[in-house]
């Protein structure tokens, strides 16, 4: 996972980009809240910030409760339940999902639902899955604590419409 990028501007943070260090943290260690974004930035203010980027060739479905066919999948929760032929599935942790039998493939980010762990495996574990060529790539939900924050922004621009 890259790094966090702050603006830091009269004794206000605002988080630009989550990353490797989680907002709670710099909370923590400033005393300060950390603001977050609303809603997608009209300017780019920092790298990794264009709604798309990180984008697969494969298109990305986010929330996934099953996996179709075709799709590949990458569990990130353990309550994934279901997943349908020719899927890739990614997942976090090892609790069973339908259907995973027909996924074109299947990756664990952490199978003991470490976020470090899924952080340092997301990357790889999405250019694994496009290579797959599974026509999309299931996720399922993360937790969006932590470093699960970061995830989930990396998801959504990856699942975001190409322009």
């Amino acid at each position: 996972m890259e790094s966090t990028i702050v603006r830091v501007e009269d004794g206000v943070i605002r988080l630009l980009r989550p990353g490797g260090v989680a907002a709670e943290e710099i909370e923590k260690a400033t005393g300060l809240q950390v603001i977050r974004p609303e809603g997608p930035a009209a300017i780019i203010e920092a790298p990794g910030m264009l709604a798309s980027h990180y984008a697969p060739g494969a298109a990305v479905r986010l929330n996934a409760d099953h996996v179709d066919e075709g799709e590949a999948l990458i569990r990130v929760r353990l309550n994934a339940d279901h997943v349908d032929e020719g899927e890739a599935l990614i997942r976090f942790g090892s609790a069973p999902v339908a259907g995973v039998e027909l996924a074109k493939a299947v990756f664990d980010l952490s199978p003991s639902g470490d976020l470090a762990q899924a952080a340092a495996n997301l990357f790889d574990y999405l250019k694994q899955a496009d290579a797959t060529g599974a026509a999309r790539i299931a996720v399922t939900p993360i937790p969006d604590h932590g470093l699960g924050e970061a995830i989930n922004d990396r998801l959504a621009r990856a699942a975001a419409p190409r322009e």
